[in-house]
């Protein structure tokens, strides 16, 4: 992912800035209120949000409060549950944060506690699902590496702005054990290994289901195959496919007069012209 350049320098300095600030809050143990004020100014020195005007603190959810949210354009995009940056970030706080998100139909919901952040993904699915999509350690960040800078720049509003943070969920889905092992196991995928070994043993008989039962008891990992996640990847993938056969498929042609009527009409003509030189 290319980053632009003033955006990159943007997050290198803000960086450099806020590690030791970070570290010597840790030091000190200051509290979840202290910690919400350096998060705040780290989502706008960093980040790149206008404190005043898409930074929300204390945002409303269902007569509860979320620590922050981020608006673009008035719109809610996320939600930031903030911990005191002394605290491990625990399973009762995923659940607090989560259910902050799914109360208020926002999917990207952050847990950090200003040196640790958990950006997970809400699935709006009966029941409601979350995935961790990443997470961030600001004490391991090096400045001066891109591939470190690159989780945070997806967090900026440069790119929440653009949904990058949805593309790089989609690639990161899209490369997941679950989407390559239903991947394989479908007939087009199954059609190729067929017509390749064939090629390799001339005369052998081989059925795709011979193919895919080797697939599922000897090659792939049952955990691959089994599960929600295993289930929601075979899903998407069929629906893809269903999608691109509809699409690939040729329309079917509108009916057209019948060239009977055209011919008819050109006689009709001929006669007219005979009998007026008659």
């Amino acid at each position: 992912m290319a980053i632009p350049a003033k955006v990159l320098d943007r997050i290198t300095s803000g960086l450099k800035k806020f590690q030791p600030i970070l570290s010597s809050a840790k030091i000190r143990d200051v509290n979840e209120s202290d910690t919400v004020v350096i998060i705040t100014d780290l989502l706008s020195e960093v980040f790149g949000y206008d404190k005043y005007s898409e930074i929300t603190t204390e945002h409303v959810v269902k007569k509860t409060f979320c620590d922050l949210a981020i608006k673009i354009d008035g719109k809610v995009k996320l939600l930031i549950e903030v911990k005191a940056i002394g605290l491990d970030l625990k399973d009762d706080h995923i659940k607090q944060a989560i259910d902050y998100g799914a109360n208020a139909g926002i999917e990207w919901v952050i847990l950090t506690n200003g040196m640790n952040w958990q950006i997970y993904r809400i699935s709006f699915s009966k029941p409601i699902d979350k995935e961790l999509v990443y997470e961030i350690i600001f004490s391991n960040i090096n400045p001066k590496n891109e591939n470190h800078i690159e989780p945070v720049y997806y967090l900026c509003r440069e790119a929440l702005g653009k949904s990058l943070l949805d593309e790089y969920h989609s690639q990161k889905q899209a490369l997941s054990k679950y989407y390559i092992g239903q991947m394989l196991l479908t007939e087009t995928i199954l059609d190729v290994i067929k017509r390749e070994l064939k090629r390799l043993t001339p005369g052998v008989k081989i059925e795709n289901e011979e193919i895919e039962e080797v697939l599922r008891s000897d090659i792939i990992k049952r955990d691959v195959l089994e599960g929600d996640k295993s289930i929601d990847a075979k899903k998407k993938i069929q629906k893809a496919a269903n999608t691109y056969l509809r699409s690939s498929s040729p329309s079917p042609k509108k009916e057209t007069k019948d060239s009977s009527v055209t011919d008819q009409g050109v006689e009709e003509t001929s006669s007219t012209l005979e009998s007026s030189s008659g």
